[in-house]
């Protein structure tokens, strides 16, 4: 059975929910990359959380995973259409994060990751 969603931003959360699926929209944004690539464009996201996070979002169709018959084998991953317009949508999104970034820095709970490692916690 379907999921009933409230709302399209509840449609919306459902399929880019989490820390690291939006940043691995953006990081496929203007190109397609491969795992490694997609990892280092993604700080801090361990190997097994990427694998999942592209397992679901292919499941969703926003990823298309691609693989060519190399050895050694080779895997591509970009955007579908569906996609590419559902990074369209979180474009505005990134640009209020980055006019607004100190603010929302400065009042980040220490719990979110965005604490400074050489800053002692407190």
């Amino acid at each position: 059975m379907a999921r009933r969603y409230q709302c399209g931003l509840d449609a919306a959360m459902d399929v880019i929910g989490g820390k690291w699926k939006a940043l691995i929209l953006w990081a496929l944004h203007v190109e397609e990359r491969r795992f490694g690539e997609l990892r280092r464009a993604v700080p801090g996201i361990s190997e097994k959380m990427l694998i999942q996070q592209l397992r679901e979002m292919e499941a969703r169709g926003i990823v298309h995973r691609e693989v060519f018959r190399e050895v050694p084998p080779k895997v591509v991953y970009s955007l579908t259409p569906l996609g590419r317009s559902l990074n369209e949508a979180l474009l505005p999104l990134g640009v209020w994060g980055e006019v607004n970034v100190e603010q929302i820095a400065a009042t980040a709970p220490e719990t979110t990751g965005t604490r400074d490692p050489a800053r002692p916690a407190a």
